[in-house]
Formats: structure tokens, sequence, C-alpha cells
């Protein structure tokens, strides 16, 4: 169910081929979920300004059923703002990212939600 979702005008060819693939684990051990259930998704090649700049730069959003909140939402900022300066060459500084804890009975999975699931 979490969602790691990151657009930016890095072109694609500067984009690791197995980039998804490296993310999936990181993003599943910093929030405690299993792979299964994580997503990926980065879609480049995105027109996008960052003050004033056309520099390398990114945004992307978080979305998890829990394991969210002030204080654990830092250490996955920390997590993912190396992840993506690492592999996709965007500064920490050229990048924000937005947390979502969404309701189990807001996330749909197999023709229901998770919270008719595992509520």
């Amino acid at each position: 169910m979490p969602h790691f979702r990151i657009e930016t005008n890095v072109p694609k060819s500067k984009i690791p081929q197995d980039f998804v693939s490296k993310a999936i684990p990181v993003l599943a051990k910093a929030l405690g979920k299993p792979e299964q259930y994580c997503v990926v998704s980065l879609i480049a090649e995105v027109p996008m300004n960052f003050g004033g700049s056309t520099d390398p730069c990114a945004i992307g959003n978080l979305m998890s059923i829990g394991a969210l909140g002030v204080e654990q939402n830092k250490k996955h900022a920390k997590v993912l703002f190396e992840l993506v300066e690492r592999e996709l060459g965007v500064p920490q500084d050229r990048m924000y990212i937005t947390f979502q804890d969404e309701p189990t009975g807001n996330v749909g999975f197999k023709g229901t939600t998770f919270h008719s699931l595992f509520g």
C-alpha cells in the first residue's frame, strides 16, 4: 500500500534502468512494510522549474497507511532524499516530498479496501 511517486525534469537517459527496483527495498525498510505491497513510480522529463531554475529538480509524494507522522517523516525524508540525490542526481534542496497518511478505508485493493481486508 505504500506508494512513493516522483516527478522530475531529469531526462530518462540519465535515470538508472533499475531505479524503481532499487527503491522498493529502501521504501519497505523505511516504513516497516512488506516489499510486496510497496509501489515506486517515476515520471521523468516533466517540464519543471524549481525556484526559477530548470536545473534537476523533483517533487515526490509518499502515501502510506500508517507509518507516517512528524518524527517518522523526518527519518523517511532522510532516506528518500538521499536515494533520489544518489540515483537521479537531484540535489536535496531542489525537491519536496509530501507525506500522505491514508485511512484503510481510503485505499482500494483486490476489489475492496484495506479496511475490509485487514480492518
